[in-house]
């Protein structure tokens, strides 16, 4: 029995690796078949019809089957490449994904996925993301072409490692009133009211938000006007920020920036003009020219403030659509006491880094890099934010697309989100695909936000950083550096602004930033911008 017993154990490694090199050749023989099957042009994308399975994050306001959508419909017979979207709400999707990818129960692809740069290195180093240079270069037209005419996006999609392992949401980078999406607002009637003049600087900010606190602007006899009103602090101080010299390459990077003086990489909340900005923004909360529950206002009480005309000003997407208001009017990018006028507020194209990913489960990665290359060039761009001509939108004999007055003035009182469920999924976000002004009818291109944007256009910076390529392991340690540095810096900001803490502690916060790991942090922030500037 033993002598069979040792028998059995020299030959079974000999059978284990026959049987997975069997299952290899069949494997690649299935890949190659498939393969034979891709049209690299045209539609249909494939000749026979495939099924791909998916995970997609639904957002609420999309509907609740996809194949019941006018445009996955349409681009089903177009493609003949049928989609098992396998929907999961917003709010399960971040752990069942994660359950899934850590037990290996995954799909082929991940749609509207938005995973963090740590998943992406993580999942992409172990091979369960699969690698899409090659694909990009012989089955990805639009994405290759919108690599060469914008770089930069190429280079934000690189990781450490060289390789690309996600497909994003793009802003183009012309699409100005939508990467600097958020922009600050101010009561055009009361200017006139109080026969001021737009505010160009801090101190001039600073005499109109006194001017509403105590001269009545809405003259009703009574002090209810909000001279500023929002959620948080942080709108006003990513417009403030350019100000103060600080935060100067752009909204993806809210801790580290470029010191104008030595051109060095800095932690920019130690900064001089960071504790001059929370400074000016704690004398406007002081006195009573912020509303005073800006730390705890919850969104549908601003909403209510607003439409209700309380605010002098804010920082938000759009006061109309947030409001129903057109009393407001774009502000330019404000001065700082030292004269700096730079419009920092602007985010990178690439803002969802991993809206789709592949998986080493994926049997067609052509048809599927053909099926998500649609989406990144015009005709697919269109047909997601529009939907199909002569049933959603018309073009104009100016040639602009508009959607029917079904949608936009629907005759059975639905909102334009409900009306327009039926026929697209683009409302929620995170969706892989590009956004061009052309097409995209959000309130980033109302006519109020195209002006607003073209007084802040002077002013906006050359350069605006994506987020930095991490190594795994660079990844892992910074996350937990970023878990104590991060929290404690937002936590003593607000305190700053609202006088909790007494800016005579500052040199105190600059040095528990020190012994928290400041310097590791520096460092790991240091070689990942070096990586950056190599790819």
């Amino acid at each position: 029995m033993g002598r069979y017993y040792l028998i059995l154990l020299m030959i079974l490694p000999m059978l284990l690796l026959a049987a997975c090199s069997n299952d290899s050749e069949d494997t690649a023989a299935d890949l190659e078949e498939n393969l034979e099957n891709v049209n690299k042009e045209g539609f249909p994308i494939v000749d026979e019809p495939i099924t791909i399975d998916f995970m997609t994050r639904k957002p609420p306001t999309t509907e609740n089957d996809y194949n019941e959508v006018l445009i996955w419909d349409e681009y089903e017979e177009m493609t003949n490449v049928t989609i098992d979207w396998g929907l999961v709400p917003t709010e399960g999707f971040g752990e069942k994904s994660n359950l899934g990818l850590a037990g290996g129960d995954y799909p082929e692809a991940f749609y509207t996925a938005k995973f963090s740069d740590v998943d992406i290195m993580k999942y992409g180093d172990q091979g369960v993301f699969l690698e899409l240079n090659d694909l990009i270069d012989e089955y990805m037209p639009n994405v290759k072409a919108l690599f060469e005419e914008y770089p930069e996006i190429e280079k934000a999609l690189t990781n450490a490692d060289g390789k690309i392992y996600s497909l994003p949401t793009v802003y183009s980078p012309d699409f100005l009133s939508m990467t600097s999406n958020i922009k600050p607002w101010i009561r055009e009637d009361w200017l006139e009211a109080l026969d001021m003049d737009m505010p160009e600087t801090t101190d001039e900010f600073y005499e109109y938000l006194k001017a509403v606190k105590e001269d009545d602007p809405n003259g009703n006899g009574q002090a209810d006007e909000i001279p500023y009103g929002n959620t948080s602090v942080d709108g006003l101080i990513g417009w403030f920020k350019g100000a103060y010299n600080i935060g100067n390459k752009g909204r993806k990077h809210g801790y580290i920036d470029l010191d104008p003086e030595t051109e060095e990489l800095r932690f920019y909340r130690t900064a001089d003009g960071y504790k001059e900005m929370l400074q000016y923004i704690n004398k406007l909360y002081t006195e009573g020219l912020l509303n005073e529950n800006i730390f705890t206002l919850e969104t549908n009480e601003y909403h209510e403030q607003g439409s209700q005309g309380l605010y002098g000003s804010t920082v938000t997407t759009s006061p109309e659509t947030r409001f129903g208001t057109d009393n407001f009017t774009g502000m330019p990018q404000i001065e700082g006491p030292d004269g700096y006028k730079d419009w920092v507020y602007v985010t990178a194209p690439v803002v969802h880094k991993a809206a789709f990913v592949m998986t080493d489960k994926n049997e067609n990665p052509a048809a599927t890099a053909r099926w998500i290359d649609y989406f990144y060039g015009d005709e697919g761009a269109t047909m997601l934010f529009m939907g199909v001509e002569g049933e959603t939108y018309e073009v104009t004999e100016e040639g602009d697309k508009e959607y029917v007055e079904e949608i936009t003035n629907n005759p059975d009182g639905l909102t334009f989100e409900q009306a327009l469920r039926p026929y697209i999924t683009w409302l929620g976000g995170g969706y892989p695909g590009l956004v061009q002004s052309d097409y995209f009818k959000g309130a980033e291109n109302s006519p109020e936000s195209i002006e607003a944007t073209e007084l802040i256009e002077p002013d906006i910076i050359d350069e605006i950083w994506p987020d930095f390529p991490y190594t795994v392991e660079e990844n892992q340690r910074l996350s937990a550096l970023k878990a104590d540095i991060e929290k404690y810096v937002v936590e003593m900001q607000d305190k700053f602004i609202a006088g909790e803490e007494s800016f005579d502690n500052w040199d105190n916060y600059v040095e528990t930033l020190e012994n928290m790991g400041l310097d590791e942090y520096m460092e790991i922030q240091q070689a990942a911008y070096e990586r950056y500037l190599e790819n």
